[in-house]
């Protein structure tokens, strides 16, 4: 039974995709549905085998050998990643109701974008479920590799400008990091002979040259997760992209990374190398930079969906810091690892409420603004952990490192909650002053509703294993909620303060504009080098062309010779002969 619901997750995804070129073809314009209930049910049949329990698939005919698996760390992962894309598909038919309608109208260019989406949006899907359930190489690669680079139609649909800036950020880092993940596999698996991730994870934990394979793969795993430095592509491509797109690719795709990290890195395992631990400290390091410059960075930003893009910066930065405790002190990870998962698949459905909130407030449905806002504001208020699945999420951390004495981590942590409630509260406020009236699709803002429930109630339908989920006691709750206070005091003091000041925000992007320059050097030297190459082959085959007609010439010179020795050879012979005999002649008479 597991099997067979195996192949339907995978082929499910597939057969959708296909469905959407066979109505290109065969359905006639008018009566073409692209976000049609087939569409959105690709996710579901992963989201039931989540449920199913734990197993392992060996397939011996798939490429080098396939091994996948449904553990205690994919079966929480593979449930909040299909639950958030099926809900995000969802909010797309709404979403995209009215650019449907003029599709079918005979737009061509809504036709064109309408067609790309919903051809690539499952094929997406079907690289995100295949590298959650993956455990050898071959296939985790294939399905990160699929989701990467199907996921550009996500970024550029509207096609725009700033949208195709936004995507083109996007596949530059894409590539830079697939090829870091290729070399750190292809490193590893040549170093130990092996084909799956635990034996990467084994080799980086007692290789010679464990800490730069695992350099490698942390660089390029971390494109998606948002390491500082490679982050520049999220605020560029979140603000441009579809409300729907920009939940998945913040809630679910930004955690592939993460996922990766989780199962190749040697976390929680002793006697690891010197160089393993300095490794680790890095990873502390540039995750709580990330953490706390988002925060500073985001809060500036005038574009709602800019601002959430830091703060996803700024939460991935918390768990890459948690990553990089794994490393520098391996015993607390086994209790950590749970909290772990609680906090991923949490901030996973609340930045995915908030995401669509951001359409929600675009096209306020006919309810009482501030009932409408004060929904806005709920997952963003959980996500700081002063809310409901919040404050299990952040407890989950804290009490494993309270445990091992990591006072120092919680306050860090602690202090970034702070800067998670200022972006929230900029978040809100720049969509109070943004929103606009208009009314919006019904399963817009009904598919916004279920997402906001199921962050706030992620504890009671996450499959985790039993008793990895305690309530914080009465006496911490103050501890875990005042942040998010101190977070809003904050936001609003600036803004008093400020409200006068004619102060423009920051471009998005940040690093990517320092980049760029150098980026336009380098390809300018790369262009001046490639012309100088040019013009020395063009010489070098000019003097090739000129020493060759003279080998030829020289050739042809010679035949030309031995064209006249055969035509007089024969009296040439006679005359060498007579002379010959003469010689004789004179030589016997002496």
């Amino acid at each position: 039974m597991s099997s067979l619901l195996l192949a339907v997750a995978l082929l499910w995804p597939l057969f959708v995709a296909g469905s959407t070129v066979w109505c290109a073809y065969q359905v006639p314009v008018h009566q073409r549905e692209y976000v049609s209930m087939l569409w959105v049910s690709a996710a579901w049949p992963a989201l039931l085998l989540a449920y199913v329990g734990e197993f392992q698939w060996t397939i011996n005919a798939w490429m080098l050998g396939g091994y996948w698996e449904l553990n205690a760390l994919s079966r929480p992962w593979l449930a909040f990643t299909a639950l958030l894309w099926s809900i995000a598909a969802f909010h797309a038919r709404g979403y995209f109701a009215s650019e449907q309608r003029q599709a079918q109208a005979g737009d061509a260019n809504a036709q064109r974008r309408l067609q790309r989406l919903t051809l690539l949006w499952p094929l997406t899907l079907l690289g995100n479920i295949l590298l959650i359930i993956a455990q050898d190489i071959a296939s985790f690669y294939l399905g990160f590799a699929l989701m990467t680079f199907a996921a550009y139609a996500l970024v550029v649909h509207t096609g725009s400008p700033a949208a195709k800036l936004g995507a083109n950020a996007y596949l530059v880092l894409a590539v830079i990091g697939e090829g870091l993940i290729l070399g750190g596999f292809l490193w590893a698996a040549g170093t130990s002979d092996t084909l799956t991730l635990k034996g990467v994870r084994d080799t980086l934990a007692t290789a010679d040259h464990g800490a730069w394979m695992a350099l490698l793969l942390w660089l390029g795993l971390g494109v998606k997760a948002g390491v500082v430095g490679l982050h520049v592509w999220l605020p560029l491509a979140h603000p441009v992209a579809p409300a729907p797109a920009s939940a998945v690719l913040s809630g679910a795709m930004i955690k592939a990374g993460l996922l990766g990290w989780l199962t190749v890195l040697p976390l929680g395992m002793e006697s690891l190398s010197p160089a393993i631990t300095q490794f680790g400290n890095i990873v502390l390091v540039a995750g709580f930079a990330a953490a706390f410059g988002a925060a500073l960075y985001g809060v500036w930003q005038s574009h709602p969906k800019a601002i959430l893009a830091y703060s996803s910066i700024s939460q991935m930065g918390m768990l890459t810091a948690l990553v990089g405790v794994g490393l520098v002190v391996p015993e607390v990870w086994p209790t950590l690892l749970p909290g772990v998962i609680l906090f991923a698949g949490h901030h996973a459905l609340a930045k995915g409420a908030l995401f669509m909130g951001t359409s929600i407030s675009e096209h306020m449905p006919k309810w009482p603004p501030r009932l409408l806002f004060f929904l806005i504001t709920l997952p963003g208020i959980s996500l700081s952990g002063a809310l409901a699945a919040g404050m299990f999420s952040k407890w989950g951390v804290k009490h494993a490192l309270y445990e091992f004495e990591q006072e120092r981590i919680i306050l860090l942590l602690t202090w970034a909650a702070i800067g998670t409630a200022a972006l929230i509260t900029a978040c809100v406020w720049r969509q109070w002053q943004q929103r606009h009236q208009g009314g919006s699709h019904t399963f817009q803002w009904g598919a916004w509703l279920v997402a906001l429930f199921a962050a706030l109630m992620t504890p009671l339908w996450l499959p985790l294993p039993e008793g990895s989920i305690t309530a914080p006691p009465l006496k911490e709750w103050l501890g875990i909620v005042w942040p998010f206070p101190a977070g809003v005091v904050s936001v609003t003091l600036g803004i008093l303060v400020l409200r006068r000041a004619t102060l423009s925000a920051p471009p998005a992007g940040d690093l990517w504009w320092v980049y760029r320059p150098f980026a336009t050097l380098g390809l300018g030297a790369a262009r001046s080098v490639a012309l100088l190459c040019e013009r020395g082959r063009t010489a070098s085959v000019a003097l090739a062309l000129k020493s060759e007609r003279a080998v030829m010439g020289g050739l042809f010179r010679g035949l030309r010779a031995e064209a006249w020795m055969r035509q007089h050879g024969g009296g040439l012979m006679m005359a060498l002969a007579v002379i010959l005999a003469l010689l004789l002649m004179w030589e016997g008479r002496q």
